[in-house]
């Protein structure tokens, strides 16, 4: 996997060994980044993490920070590699534990949230919570499978939504 754009672009990272994750292909995460445009001293959080390859983008882009949370030892342990080998230490926080825990634990908000949970396991409560971490006309992303329908979340407007094989990135705007 590699870097697409921005200061880091064409470096590679690694993915985690052993994981159950389901990496964004370098097509999709060149999408979502095309749609959302200048992120620019963004504050943002990559909920479900996995390589942190949307972290690391974000931060190539020019994002001022990014809290990266992933339950998985493996996938925090590939991120903490990664950032560190890319020399971006002071740029992204690894967490590892559950994105419902990490949030009930702060009332921290965001500019810009990725959600990429587990297609077999997704847990529309934490969805729903991490929707409360935006600030206003904030935006989220929430990468689902193709066949499942779009999410309506209260509070939210859909700005887009992009298929890419079997996967949708869903865009939206949380209104004030």
């Amino acid at each position: 996997m590699r870097v697409i754009s921005g200061f880091l672009g064409g470096r590679s990272i690694q993915s985690p060994k052993k994981n159950r994750t389901h990496p964004m292909s370098d097509k999709m995460r060149g999408g979502l980044f095309a749609t959302l445009g200048d992120i620019e001293g963004l504050e943002v959080l990559d909920a479900y993490s996995g390589s942190g390859a949307l972290a690391i983008e974000a931060i190539s882009r020019g994002a001022k920070d990014v809290v990266a949370v992933d339950i998985d030892k493996n996938a925090v342990s590939s991120i903490k590699t990664n950032i560190s080998e890319l020399s971006i230490d002071n740029k992204i926080k690894p967490v590892q534990t559950n994105i419902n825990s990490y949030l009930n634990r702060n009332d921290t908000l965001y500019d810009l949230i990725f959600a990429d949970p587990p297609y077999n396991d997704i847990k529309i409560n934490h969805i729903l919570n991490i929707s409360r971490h935006l600030k206003n006309n904030a935006t989220l992303v929430l990468s689902l499978p193709g066949h499942e329908g779009v999410l309506l979340i209260k509070g939210l407007k859909i700005v887009k939504n992009k298929t890419y094989g079997d996967s949708q990135l869903v865009f939206y705007k949380k209104i004030s």
